[in-house]
Formats: structure tokens, sequence, C-alpha cells
């Protein structure tokens, strides 16, 4: 395939270089004369280790050229890569002013009348939306109703670190893929034919969100990590042994568990564990910003599912909660984010009823006792029979947990807070 690849940055130059070495003609385009004149000099515009290797081979073997000036190199081109930077503004939002300028140039390149689309892929990172909301329309704008057959319109995040980026091209954690619709696109599966890594094929947004979580749970990982670190430091405990013992642990601490967006976290351990720590750190000096953050990030959290439950629910309406203890198959209640929902129910104004077959108030004791009747001192009016739940005329029956799976529900408007879809 002819690919043209716009910005000749680390990630722009580490795509050229990868994918000429793997038989396909590249262009790039950069504003930079510098980059353009190494690029066609078989240099890479920017160091990375493998790089000057992987160009001078291609420059050699004729499959890698690079320009200044856009006239027709996209006619016959199958992809066009945008890579061009989105630095922050001073807001902190992407600084989307290359991504629109790029956009325009080749808009005005494209003919309307191709015989096959290109498939124009942006991998620098942007807002959610951003293909939809600026891209497309400036395409639109320029190709008018021609649009759709001249353009193909998908989102290919990068993943490569620099000083190893040749490496990560060719073993990626995951190809992600998105279109318009989620649908396949033939050309970006050609262009990654050979690497072996799971693929994703989403729509636009899904997408483009995928960066911002990656790189925002990587910085979660390296605060808390730190955060640790010092309290460690400050108690004379070696940070290196307990971070040997955390990351022996690959079914629940190096794992896709708990990463799932769903529910609040809730029991006796976490939120115990989680204050203990915050206090252990403001004690040591430890200045733990990040860990000091969790409970009111997960009182946010409840707070938000409430509200979202509940959108438009009329003040008295019927509604029944589905699971009460805070996990499945046991009658604890300490700290549960189901009795928390129960409780902004009842002081919503709601009819509320709730069903979970594991809470008998009289066989509650100690901590759990105490708990259940703080926070709903009528805790033993407001528990129904199965026969009870299923019958009911509610307005909006909301599940906690897997609990709801066990009642025959038809037709009923059911809300699950222990996941988002």
């Amino acid at each position: 395939m002819k690919i043209a690849i716009f910005g000749l940055g680390y990630v722009g130059s580490t795509a050229a270089g990868c994918i000429a070495s793997e038989g396909h003609t590249v262009v790039g385009v950069d504003v930079s004369a510098a980059k353009v004149d190494a690029l066609n000099s078989a240099r890479a515009p920017v160091y990375e280790p493998g790089l000057d290797e992987l160009i001078a081979k291609a420059h050699a073997e004729g499959r890698i050229s690079a320009t200044t000036e856009l006239t027709d190199q996209l006619d016959d081109a199958d992809i066009a890569i945008v890579c061009v930077g989105t630095p922050s503004g001073v807001d902190g939002a992407h600084n989307m002013t290359y991504i629109a300028q790029v956009t325009q140039n080749i808009a005005a390149a494209l003919k309307p009348d191709r015989e096959k689309p290109l498939t124009l892929a942006y991998r620098s990172t942007m807002r959610p939306g951003s293909c939809e909301n600026i891209i497309w329309p400036i395409i639109e704008g320029a190709l008018g109703d021609k649009a759709t057959d001249a353009v193909e319109l998908v989102y290919n995040p990068e993943f490569l670190r620099e000083a190893s980026a040749i490496a990560d091209y060719f073993n990626p954690p995951k190809i992600v893929i998105g279109t318009l619709g989620g649908q396949p696109s033939a050309n970006m599966h050609a262009l990654h034919e050979g690497i072996e890594a799971p693929i994703f094929e989403v729509g636009l947004r899904e997408a483009e969100i995928t960066k911002f979580v990656d790189n925002s749970w990587h910085a979660v990982k390296v605060a808390f990590a730190n955060e640790i670190g010092r309290v460690c430091q400050n108690l004379d405990i070696s940070a290196k042994a307990v971070h040997e013992i955390f990351k022996s642990d690959t079914k629940l601490n190096l794992s896709a568990y708990y990463t799932r967006p769903g529910g609040a976290f809730g029991g006796s351990c976490l939120p115990k564990d989680v204050r203990a720590l915050q206090y252990i750190a403001a004690d040591t000096g430890s200045a733990t910003h990040l860990v000091d953050s969790l409970i009111r990030s997960n009182e946010a959290h409840k707070h938000h599912q409430f509200l979202k439950a509940t959108s438009g629910l009329p003040r008295g309406a019927k509604v029944l909660l589905v699971g009460l203890a805070f996990k499945l198959e046991t009658d604890d209640l300490r700290e549960s984010p189901a009795v928390d929902m129960a409780r902004k129910l009842l002081e919503g104004g709601f009819d509320l009823d709730i069903y979970d077959p594991q809470i008998e108030p009289e066989n509650l004791v100690g901590q759990n006792l105490g708990y259940a009747y703080a926070w709903l001192p009528k805790i033993d009016d407001l528990l129904v029979s199965k026969e009870a739940a299923e019958s009911g005329d509610y307005a909006l029956v909301i599940a906690t947990n897997r609990l709801v799976d066990t009642l025959s529900l038809d037709g009923a408007n059911v809300v699950d807070v222990s996941s988002i879809p």
C-alpha cells in the first residue's frame, strides 16, 4: 500500500520507518524542512534506537520519501496517518490547531471522485468527539456530499514508548481501530497484518478516549507507588520489599480485578484501611494526596449513581432496591454502597422496598447490627420477600449486584448500578 504520514515527530517518524520496513511505500509530510531533509537523506528526523537503520534501508529501496508541500501525493494513497502534535493549552485542554490545519490541507488535496476512499487515520491524542465534531465537518465542508465516498475516517491510537518505540510498534499491547459505527476497516487490517495483538474495532469516541484512560491509569500507578514509598520511607520500612510482595499478587493487585467501571467500593476492609493509611500518612508527614482523595471520589461516585438511577423519577415513586449487602452472598452491611443508596432514596422521598434474602435483621450482630440501624433505622419495614418483590408495581428497580438475576421482573425498568455499560 501507499501510505502518507503527516507529522514526522517521534510517533510519525517511527511509524514511517516501521511501515516502510514491511514493504509499503511511505511519503512523510511535515512543515519542518529539517525533518523532511533528514528523511530524504536516509536519516531519522528524531533519535530513536534502530530507526536510522530502518529508514536508511527503506530509502535505499526507494520506499520512503518526504515533502513539505502536499500536492498530488494523496491521489493514489491508500491510507493517510495523522501524527501531528496536540500540545496542552493554557487551560489544560489539547490545542487542536495543528489537527485542524492538517485536516484542512488534506481535505483540499483530496479529489472527490476518487476510485476508492482514502482511509484517513488519526493517531494524535485528542478529546473524544473530535473526529465527529472537528475533523469530519472540515472534510464535509470541503467535499460536500462526496465526503463519505472519498474518506473513511479512522481513529487508531498508538502505544509507543520512546527508546523502545520500534519494539512497541511491532509488539503492541493492543490494536484499537475506531470508525463511524465501529465498522471494520480493510485497510487498517492490512496495515496491521502480521502484528500479534488483540484487535478492538469500536466507535470513534471509544477509540479516542483510550489513551486518556491508559495514560491516566499509568499516572495513578506511579503516584500511588510513590505515596506508598514515602510512607514506607518515613516508617523505616523497605519500599522495595513491599513492592516485591505487592507485585507478586497477579490475581488481585496486578490484574483486571477492581478496574471495571461500576459500583463504588465498600465493605469492612477497603474503606477502613484507606482511612487508616490516610491517618498514618498524615501522622508521618508523607503527603499522600492521591490516597487522601480515594474516599471523596468514592462518595462522589455513590451520589452520581443515585442521580443517574433516579433521573426523571417523580418524588413518591415506588422503588425496589435489589441487594443491600456490600456484595452478593453475604449479610455484611458495613459501609455497603447499597445502604447509602437506600438512605438517599428515602431522603429523596421515594417509596422504597428492599430485597435481599441474606439480610435478616434479627441475625445482625456487632458492628453489622450497629451500622444497619444507624443508617436505616426502619430496615425491618423495608425488607420484602421474593414474592412481594416480583409482584410489586415498581416505577424503578435498582440492582446493586447479580441478585437481580434470581428475580422474574418481566417488563420492569431495571437500572444496574453494579456496572457501567
